[in-house]
């Protein structure tokens, strides 16, 4: 059996740590965006809370601990916020390596007349479609956090999910050529 032949098994494996990587480079894109929004608003920051008093950072959730409590409700257990805090980076990590194995398992078995291993960012198509099912459509519906109103918030989550998927090809692509 040659080594590059299409395998499913094979596809999982290189689409799940593409996705874990891919995940680890969406959050750490998503963390400089994040600096950089808060140094350039810093002096706007500052007068808000100056008027509003201290803010309590502590007490919104997170998409993914919601997720997190709604997963371990499901299993018969009740987290607490502490808990909850605890394994939302699980549940991110997890989603992203899991998205990332199915998508090695479909890029192992393209449809016909599509050549995707020659398209040079076919990931960011990927990222785009994440984006497009979970941020704008999955995640308001169950009721995980509200859907993003202003352009800037829409282009910060597609430009995520494109890291994330270009970065999951990319990674998925270099294992595959070699497993």
């Amino acid at each position: 059996m040659r080594r590059n032949e299409r395998s499913a098994w094979k596809g999982l494996l290189a689409g799940a740590a593409g996705g874990l990587v891919g995940t680890i480079a969406m959050t750490q894109f998503q963390k400089g965006w994040q600096k950089t929004s808060e140094k350039r608003r810093f002096g706007d920051l500052r007068r808000e809370e100056s008027s509003s008093g201290p803010q309590d950072s502590t007490q919104s959730e997170t998409a993914t601990m919601k997720a997190a409590g709604k997963l371990a409700r499901t299993a018969g257990r009740e987290l607490t916020r502490e808990e909850r805090r605890q394994v939302s980076p699980w549940v991110h990590y997890g989603f992203g390596a899991a998205m990332g194995a199915l998508y090695g398992m479909a890029m192992e078995a393209p449809p016909r007349g599509v050549r995707s291993q020659r398209i040079p960012f076919f990931g960011s198509l990927f990222g785009s479609a994440l984006f497009l099912g979970a941020d704008e459509m999955a995640v308001p519906a169950l009721g995980l956090s509200k859907a993003a109103e202003s352009p800037s918030s829409h282009f910060y989550g597609w430009a995520s999910h494109a890291v994330y998927g270009l970065t999951t090809e990319f990674v998925r692509r270099q294992i595959r050529t070699r497993i």
